[in-house]
């Protein structure tokens, strides 16, 4: 197999190429010069919600064309923007604030330009994920970008099982009116002591930033009115590995019960504990409930 090489000079290329822009997370200002030029010298601009961006566009007095690349039509737009990168035309593509493909469209364009030997371009720009991170006060690197949570509860509750032991500082984009719910979970999870900040409304005029442990966060959403969009960042468990790997050898020589017990004295409720344990084990989690409660002849 040959490595692939793509130039982004314009000089060296056929074809058109695919911009990756990314617009202000709140405040207008943070539009770069670079982003607003992009903007205006593209052929087309491929936007998450073309009215959105028209805002944006009417405010630098940009008068390019849009056309609208969202989840809902990916496939479908997909083959038509190739097609126009082809045939040489230059591409913008944004999301409706910060970068394109992060928790926004824009990753499976990027993948079919890369099969078609298409030059793919990205600008720097703002970032919700970064900017709370660097003034969240908790360990900056390394870090592992989630983005959004599973919504449902089972679901949630399983991706954090598999976090608990996550050594890195964690980043997590949550909606305002599910915040209090996994707060919750979060607490239960990875214990109510594990250190947070609360960042919403970035780069806006109600910015606002909430340090402290999960147990107070969880306190002051109880009565909080919660409003505006949250990035959450989650301190690390400093002894991750050395628990998990604590975990995995106690685990061989214990029975299920002490399996399940010994997870519940590390802060787990008794039905994540019984559902982990059944999990690690390859058994069915009513076989592990059956055990611990010593329930016989089911």
């Amino acid at each position: 197999m040959t490595l692939q090489q793509v130039s982004s000079f314009k000089e060296t290329k056929v074809t058109g190429s695919l911009y990756l822009v990314p617009t202000p997370i709140g405040n207008l200002t943070d539009m770069t010069p670079r982003a607003i030029e992009t903007l205006q010298q593209v052929d087309l601009i491929a936007a998450e919600d073309t009215r959105n961006t028209q805002k944006l566009l009417n405010h630098f007095e940009i008068k390019t064309p849009q056309i609208s690349f969202h989840e809902h039509n990916t496939q479908e737009r997909i083959g038509q923007l190739v097609t126009k990168l082809k045939a040489g035309q230059n591409i913008a593509q944004v999301s409706d604030a910060g970068m394109p493909s992060i928790s926004d469209p824009g990753h499976e364009l990027v993948k079919a330009c890369i099969l078609e030997d298409i030059a793919v371009v990205a600008l720097p720009g703002p970032n919700a994920a970064l900017t709370a991170l660097i003034a969240s006060g908790l360990a900056p690197q390394p870090f592992l970008f989630y983005g959004f949570l599973p919504r449902k509860t089972k679901d949630l509750k399983e991706q954090l099982e598999q976090l608990q032991y996550q050594t890195a500082t964690m980043i997590f984009y949550e909606a305002p009116h599910r915040l209090k719910k996994t707060l919750r979970i979060l607490s239960d999870s990875l214990g109510e002591n594990r250190q947070i900040a609360l960042c919403r409304e970035l780069t806006k005029r109600y910015e606002q930033y909430l340090r402290g442990s999960l147990k107070e966060a969880l306190e002051w959403s109880e009565d909080a009115e919660i409003r505006g969009e949250f990035v959450l960042i989650v301190q690390g468990n400093s002894q991750g590995f050395a628990q998990l790997q604590a975990h995995k050898k106690e685990s061989s020589d214990l029975s299920l019960k002490q399996q399940v017990d010994a997870l519940i004295q590390a802060g787990q409720k008794p039905n994540q504990a019984i559902k982990q344990v059944a999990k690690e084990n390859g058994l069915k989690k009513q076989v592990v409930y059956n055990e611990y409660h010593q329930i016989e002849g089911v």
